[in-house]
Order: C-alpha cells, then sequence, then structure tokens
C-alpha cells in the first residue's frame, strides 16, 4: 500500500484575544476549529477540541495576557490536548510572551522566569514557537525548539511614515539605553520612506528593588523642535514612557508620540498616558484593549497581516524571513 501524504492546516483560538485570532483567520482564509474551553468552579481549567486533528498542523493562538496566569496555562492544556490526540505538528502562537521580563537574575535569589516558560511550553509538546517582539531576542535561547520573532517594527514605521511625510524632522527617542537596537531598527525603516531621522535616549533610572518605577534625568540627542517618536517594546504601567515624554517636552521637542508593540496598560497607565505631553499613543492588538482602557488619543493597530503571513510560511516551510 503507497500513501500520498497531504498536510493539513487547523487553527484553534485560547481565550486570552480571540478578536486577534479571528482577524488571523480571516487573513489566512482558514476558520477557526472547534475546542471546548472551560473553568471548573475550583478554577481548574479544561479543554477539548471538537473535531478529529490526527496528522494536521496544529496552530494554537493564545495571547498570555490578563489573567496572565490563566493564560499560559490554558496555552499548555491545549498544547498537551493536541497532543495526545495525535497533531502531526503543534505550533505555540504567542503575540504576546508573559514574563518576558524576567529572562535574567539581576539581583541575587531570583528567578529566571522566562526559561521557565520556555521549559513549560516545551514540555508540554510544541513543536515551534511564534512570538512578537520579545523583550529581549535571547529568549529565543531559552528553547530548544524553532522560533519565529516577529517585529511589528514595519507596521508601526509605515504608520509613522505616513503621518509626518517626507523629510520631515523626526526624532527616533529610545525611552532607556536598552532600547537603542530597536530605536535603530525602527529608524531604518523610516529611512525607507525618505525620513533621515536623527537617534536619542532617556537616561533613565529604576529604584533598586522596585519595579515600574522610573525616573528619567535627562535627554541625549537632537530633540529641540523636533517631532519625537518614543519606541518601545510594552506599555506596562507607563511610568518610562510617560516621565520620557515629559522630558521631551521640556527639552523643547514639537511634538510627542509613543509607539509601542505591546499595549498592557496596566494599572494607572491609561491616567498616565491622558495626562502626559503626547500627540498619540499607537499599539498593536496583540494584547486584547477593552472599551475602559481606550481613550482618545490611542490608536490600535493590528498585527493579524504579519502573523498570518508568518504562520502561512511555517505550514508551507518556506521562509518566514
Amino acid at each position: 500500500m503507497e500513501l500520498v501524504p497531504t498536510k493539513r492546516l487547523q487553527l484553534f483560538a485560547g481565550r486570552g484575544n480571540r478578536e486577534l485570532s479571528d482577524e488571523i483567520a480571516a487573513a489566512l482564509d482558514v476558520p477557526l476549529g472547534e475546542v471546548v474551553l472551560s473553568t471548573f468552579a475550583n478554577g481548574e481549567i479544561y479543554c477539548r477540541f471538537g473535531e478529529s486533528i490526527r496528522g494536521s498542523d496544529v496552530f494554537i493562538i493564545q495571547s498570555h495576557c490578563e489573567p496572565i496566569n490563566e493564560r499560559v496555562m490554558e496555552m499548555l492544556i491545549m498544547i498537551d490536548a493536541a497532543k495526545r490526540a495525535s497533531a502531526k505538528r503543534i505550533t505555540a502562537v504567542t503575540p504576546f510572551y508573559g514574563y518576558a521580563r524576567q529572562d535574567r537574575k539581576a539581583e541575587g535569589r531570583e528567578p529566571i522566569t522566562a526559561r521557565l516558560v520556555a521549559d513549560l511550553i516545551t514540555v508540554a509538546g510544541a513543536d515551534r514557537v511564534v512570538t512578537v517582539d520579545l523583550h529581549t531576542g535571547q529568549i529565543q535561547g531559552f528553547f530548544d525548539k524553532p522560533v519565529d520573532h516577529l517585529t511589528a517594527v514595519p507596521l508601526l514605521a509605515e504608520y509613522a511614515a505616513k503621518l509626518f511625510g517626507a523629510g520631515a524632522d523626526v526624532t527616533v527617542v529610545s525611552p532607556d539605553a536598552g532600547g537603542g537596537k530597536l530605536m535603530r531598527r525602527f529608524s531604518n525603516y523610516l529611512a525607507e520612506y525618505d525620513i533621515e531621522s536623527e537617534l536619542a535616549f532617556i537616561d533613565k533610572r529604576r529604584p533598586k528593588g522596585t519595579h515600574n518605577v522610573a525616573v528619567a534625568s535627562e535627554v541625549v540627542g537632537e530633540v529641540e523642535g523636533r517631532h519625537c517618536i518614543v519606541v518601545d517594546d510594552m506599555i506596562d504601567t507607563a511610568g518610562t514612557v510617560a516621565a520620557a515624554a515629559n522630558l521631551l517636552k521640556e527639552r523643547g521637542a514639537a511634538s510627542v508620540r509613543i509607539l509601542a508593540t505591546h499595549g498592557l496598560l496596566s494599572g494607572p497607565a491609561v491616567d498616565r498616558l491622558r495626562d502626559a505631553p503626547v500627540e498619540e499613543v499607537v499599539v498593536t492588538n496583540t494584547i486584547p484593549i477593552p472599551a475602559e482602557k481606550r481613550f482618545e488619543r490611542l490608536t490600535v493597530l493590528s498585527i493579524a497581516p504579519i502573523v498570518a503571513e508568518a504562520l502561512d510560511a511555517v505550514f508551507e516551510d518556506t521562509s518566514v524571513s
């Protein structure tokens, strides 16, 4: 007996970001598969695929958004269920990868939780991981499986280029010294639209032993009279970017806009951004942003076309880059 193998792509969505999952499915022209997800009275998560996935190329889409621990656990359970249902290949699609900031030991007796999450995803049975703008690229090395690290920088840069037009006096600003690579990459993309931007960064201090507390002390670079674009990978409580915006305005910036991939907008973030001297805040929909966190100057761009193109390349075994 001789059989010709066929490939079948099946998409399944967790409860983390259904809107983005629907957009990815629409871009691929593949319907989301049926999966039953529920929570028992004691908080345990239940999963059962409602259709056969034997021999399929299964993509499980789940953003590690609030409540993050439930979303991570739900993804692990879905991966395990797919493995036990004899899926041929399982790809974990995490537009936002949780715990990415805990990628090293900054002080003694701390965990490296980003590595722990990578181990959990691998042990659960994922054969591949697709994610967007990790906090640090080194997290790819925490996996023993292939990782496709996508970026929203081209999407954000295209939006900024259309906003300002060719030849505009733009300065790309990193809110801290660690964002130099992201700042330069963004500037290079702007150059493709004939915008030769200056570079600047904020000298930021974070008091030892604190989280979500930032003090911006000085700007290094040319910002006076220029349109400043503050670029970052995520906005959590917005302390860093709000402090940067205030400092840039004090130093004579003509306008300030904040562009980031992940809009977590936790705690006081919305109030800080409303009060900050910024013309606009632009994020992507890697994280669902509920109505109560949206405000007039917030713009949300869809990352779905970028993710869908990558998933199609993974399925077709072609180059993702």
